[in-house]
C-alpha cells in the first residue's frame, strides 16, 4: 500500500475527503455510478471496470491487498485522503464496520488546529497522539518536530496498520506505534498529548464513532482525565472534539470544569464550528440538544 499512495502523490493526485452524506449525494448523482478515474477510485469509493486505473497502479494496488471483485467490476478496499503534502489512507465508504478507519472534515479542522500550536510552540519532548486513527496527528507533529519523540496509540490494530503505512508515505520512520486503550501500558509523561476522539453516541459501537457517555462525552472526558495524570509540568493537551450543546449550555465543559478547576491546571475551549452532523438530531441521546459544537480544549499543566 506503501507504494501506491506514493505512486498516487506523484501523479499529482488529492481528493478532499467528505462527510458520510456529501458522498453519499454526490455519489448518487447521474453519471456518478462508476469510477472513471484514480479519485473516483480511492476517493469517491466507486466501483470502477479494469481499463480506468493505469496497469501498473492496478497490479501494485492487487499486490497489496486493496481491490476485492464486485459483480464483474472491482472496488478499492481504502480510501485515500490528501492534507497537505501528506496522503491517509483510510476505510471505503461506506464505513459501516465496527473497526472501520475514518479520515473526514474533523480531521481537516483539527489539522488545522495543531498546525497552528506547532507554529507557535516550543517542540516537545515527547509526544502522543490518542486514538490516532489514520496517524495524521503524529504525523504532523513528526514532521514539524523531527526531534520529538513521537508515540501514536490506538485500541483498533486496523488504525495502527494504516497509520504506520501513511508515516512510511509521509517519510516518518521513527514513530512508535502502540495499541491499547488511552496510555495503558505506556510509561512516563508527555509535553504534548493529542487526540481527535469520537464524540457521538453509536449504537453501532463503532470505535471510530462511539464516544461513549449519555452525549459521547465519554472519551473525551477520559482522554481529559488521562492528561491530568500524564501532563509533564508545562505541558499540553490539544483536545479536538464534538459537544452536544442543549438549551445553551455545553455540558461537556461543565464537567471539564468541574474535573480542572481548583487545580494546578489552566484552560481553555474555543469553538470551531457551531454545527455539525445535525442529522443526529433527529433521534437517539442528541435529540435533545439544539446543535453539535466542534471546539478545541488546551489544558496546560502549571
Amino acid at each position: 500500500m506503501q507504494q501506491v499512495g506514493i505512486t498516487l502523490l506523484r501523479s499529482g493526485y488529492r481528493f478532499v475527503c467528505p462527510t458520510p452524506e456529501t458522498q453519499r449525494r454526490v455519489n448518487a448523482r447521474p453519471g456518478n455510478g462508476w469510477a472513471a478515474n484514480p479519485v473516483d477510485i480511492f476517493g469517491w469509493s466507486r466501483p470502477f471496470r479494469r481499463d480506468a486505473l493505469p496497469a501498473p497502479l492496478f497490479t501494485q494496488a492487487m499486490e497489496a491487498g486493496m481491490l476485492v471483485a464486485d459483480n464483474g467490476a472491482w472496488r478499492s478496499r481504502f480510501r485515500f485522503s490528501t492534507l497537505g503534502g501528506n496522503g491517509f489512507f483510510h476505510s471505503a465508504f461506506p464505513t459501516d464496520a465496527e473497526d472501520a478507519v475514518f479520515f473526514g472534515p474533523d480531521s481537516y479542522r483539527f489539522g488545522a488546529v495543531l498546525a497552528a500550536h506547532l507554529r507557535s510552540a516550543p517542540p516537545p519532548v515527547r509526544a502522543v497522539d490518542i486514538g490516532c486513527g489514520t496517524g495524521l496527528g503524529a504525523i504532523m507533529v513528526a514532521q514539524a518536530c523531527p526531534v520529538t519523540e513521537v508515540v501514536m496509540v490506538d485500541i483498533n490494530p486496523g488504525a495502527l496498520r494504516l497509520a504506520r503505512i501513511n508515516a512510511r508515505i509521509a517519510g516518518v520512520d521513527g514513530i512508535r506505534a502502540w495499541q491499547g486503550d488511552l496510555l495503558s501500558g505506556l510509561a512516563g509523561e508527555f509535553d504534548l498529548i493529542l487526540s481527535n476522539p469520537p464524540y457521538l453516541p453509536d449504537p453501532g459501537c463503532r470505535l471510530y464513532r462511539n464516544g461513549g457517555g449519555r452525549l459521547g462525552e465519554g472519551l473525551s472526558l477520559a482522554v481529559v482525565r488521562t492528561a491530568m495524570e500524564r501532563l509533564a509540568p508545562g505541558g499540553t493537551l490539544l483536545l479536538y472534539t464534538g459537544t452536544a450543546i442543549i438549551d445553551g449550555d455545553n455540558p461537556f465543559l461543565r464537567d471539564v470544569a468541574a474535573l480542572l478547576d481548583g487545580r494546578d491546571f489552566t484552560w481553555a475551549a474555543s469553538e470551531l464550528d457551531p454545527d455539525v452532523f445535525g442529522e443526529e438530531l433527529e433521534g437517539g441521546p442528541l435529540s435533545v440538544a439544539e446543535r453539535i459544537a466542534v471546539i478545541c480544549l488546551t489544558v496546560i499543566r502549571r
